[in-house]
């Protein structure tokens, strides 16, 4: 198992951790597949090993909203929140890349949160960190210029030049396609960045 990326793992009270192992499933999903949709009730907590997952919220007439980006070693708070309180997920998972890990039912889920006091402790400080994030989020949104955005989203990216797309970032900035292609072109014009086909080279 390569469960030891989570932070709770290596402290897990030993009848805890020989539960954990019992109640797994292991689980492959290939790229660009959705685990679930904005509106469904959890009945699955991922634990995700390998690959990248994007939670994203859209309201009607809205464009794509990215909330965050799940990594390996992270558990997401959506799929928590909604299957621990039995609550429509506020947002929907999309597979960024090829994925593996482990989904535990909801009942599992529970049990263990009940007989594991690290577990427990865990999923609060899981609930703080993704809460400052959001909040990070919202003022962006609300308080920062779209092109400093632009620039800040392709300095966070780990290459340079960034393989993306026009309106890949415009999902992940909760935007339009047409609204970024043109900050883009202006940024280019600035020689802030270098646009190429495929790729975008940030100066």
């Amino acid at each position: 198992m390569k469960l030891e990326l989570y932070p709770f793992i290596n402290t897990l009270e030993s009848e805890a951790r020989e539960f954990l192992t019992q109640h797994l499933k292991p689980i492959k999903v290939p790229a660009g597949n959705l685990l679930f949709y904005q509106g469904d009730i959890c009945d699955n907590i991922l634990l995700l090993t390998s690959g990248k997952v994007r939670l994203y919220t859209q309201a009607e007439g809205i464009e794509e909203i990215t909330l965050y980006t799940l990594q390996a070693g992270e558990q997401c708070i959506v799929n928590t929140a909604s299957l621990m309180s039995q609550t429509n997920a506020v947002a929907s998972a999309e597979t960024l890349t090829d994925i593996e890990g482990y989904l535990i039912d909801a009942k599992s889920i529970k049990a263990l949160s009940k007989i594991s006091d690290v577990y427990q402790s865990y999923l609060f400080s899981l609930y703080q960190l993704r809460f400052n994030a959001l909040a990070e989020l919202i003022n962006d949104i609300k308080f920062k210029r779209l092109d400093a955005r632009i620039l800040d989203w392709l300095g966070k990216q780990q290459e340079n030049p960034v393989v993306t797309t026009h309106e890949f970032i415009a999902n992940e900035l909760g935007s339009s396609r047409v609204v970024i292609s043109r900050i883009l072109k202006e940024l280019e014009q600035n020689a802030k960045v270098v646009l190429h086909r495929g790729k975008i080279e940030l100066l």
